[in-house]
């Protein structure tokens, strides 16, 4: 474990997941999805709050000063900031018991990608969806656990995992719109653990959050592991970049499944980059 890796003062999290920030108000967010919770933490005021949801939620991506649109397992709803008011926004799978939501990312030209899995992993029961000002398409389906949802900083590349599979996905894209224009190909099949959530820094290089592995890996954009991350926490699920200069990694765990979890499992950690991220885009809706 690096000594640089913290823990936030915050509760934690049974199944952390989908950590985002926004840098026009210096704060994250991210989920409990059993918990049902919206997790926020204010890096400038130092404050943190856990909002209860009336479902469960896996991720989210800042619409505007004042709405926030989050991934749900029945599909994307409207979150006012302000008052916590909701509003449905695009149904995904809503009349499906069986699946909910899981890893979803903003696309740099402001569509978004998100990926939904069986309530049990069950196989197969996955598909990444492509959602832009009101169209939904779905994308890829046959998966079983949808994750490592991530572009290129151009645009032109998106990556996507079945952690079940322990294999991360490259398909090129259409910078203007997301879409893709080709098959998608094998980028990664051998991993310490599961390959579970993912962001691409400025360089292009993916750092993706290995289940299992208690560490954040860096690979260049063919592959390579060139950094790791360790963490006291052994599942961690996902990253994101945080500060003004997206200087920052704070990565979410949990303690889902630990019979005799760490003290470090379920909390949310944070660690210093030594190469620039990116912030996150706003959604288009």
């Amino acid at each position: 474990m690096s000594e640089a890796v913290t823990a936030l003062d915050h509760p934690r999290c049974e199944l952390g997941e989908g950590p985002t920030y926004d840098p026009h108000t210096d704060t994250a967010w991210w989920f409990d999805i059993t918990g049902r919770a919206l997790h926020e933490y204010s890096f400038s005021q130092g404050l943190s709050r856990v909002h209860a949801l009336p479902f469960a939620a896996s991720a989210l991506a800042r619409v505007d000063a004042r709405r926030q649109a989050l991934f749900t397992e029945t599909g994307l709803v409207l979150r006012d900031v302000a008052s916590g008011a909701l509003t449905p926004l695009q149904a995904i799978e809503a009349d499906d018991p069986e699946t909910r939501s899981n890893d979803a990312r903003v696309h740099p030209c402001g569509a978004m990608w998100l990926g939904t899995m069986g309530w049990d992993a069950q196989p197969g029961a996955g598909t990444i969806w492509h959602y832009r000002a009101g169209v939904l398409t779905r994308l890829f389906d046959g998966i079983t656990i949808t994750n490592a949802i991530c572009f290129s900083p151009d645009g032109a590349l998106g990556y996507f995992a079945d952690t079940a599979k322990g294999t991360i996905f490259r398909v090129p894209l259409d910078r203007a719109t997301g879409l893709p224009t080709g098959a998608p190909q094998i980028w990664r099949d051998r991993f310490d653990g599961g390959p579970d959530g993912a962001v691409v820094d400025a360089e292009g290089c993916l750092w993706v959050a290995v289940w299992g592995s208690a560490s954040v890996v860096r690979y260049s954009p063919e592959g390579v592991d060139v950094a790791r991350i360790g963490l006291p926490a052994s599942q961690p699920s996902c990253p994101a970049f945080v500060g003004p200069k997206a200087d920052r990694l704070l990565i979410t765990t949990a303690a889902l499944g630990l019979d005799r979890g760490g003290e470090a499992d379920g909390l949310t950690h944070l660690a210093p980059l030594a190469v620039p991220g990116l912030q996150a885009p706003d959604l288009i809706i």
